[in-house]
């Protein structure tokens, strides 16, 4: 299994209503926790009514308990945009 698609599978636990999920390792080529083959650094866009009333620190700590342990290999970098459905009007 890929790692996109352990990530994809460990995030359903938070039953997303959306989930974007794009690796630009190739951005950060050469730079610290880049490897080749990529998977290193990631941007994850995601909508859950997990996260209603809940702080940005409780979200991403919710997103970074459901990886788990991709989070220190082979995960080095994840930009979080993580939302409640009514912050998007979805």
């Amino acid at each position: 299994m890929s790692v996109e698609q352990q990530m994809r599978a460990r995030l359903a636990a938070l039953q997303p209503l959306v989930l974007e999920l794009v690796d630009e390792s190739a951005r950060h080529a050469g730079h610290a926790g880049a490897r080749p083959g990529g998977n290193t650094h990631w941007r994850l866009n995601i909508v859950s009514r997990a996260f209603a009333g809940k702080p940005t620190v409780a979200r991403h700590r919710m997103i970074y308990e459901a990886l788990g342990e991709l989070m220190q290999d082979p995960i080095h970098a994840l930009a979080i945009q993580a939302r409640a459905p009514d912050e998007t009007g979805a």
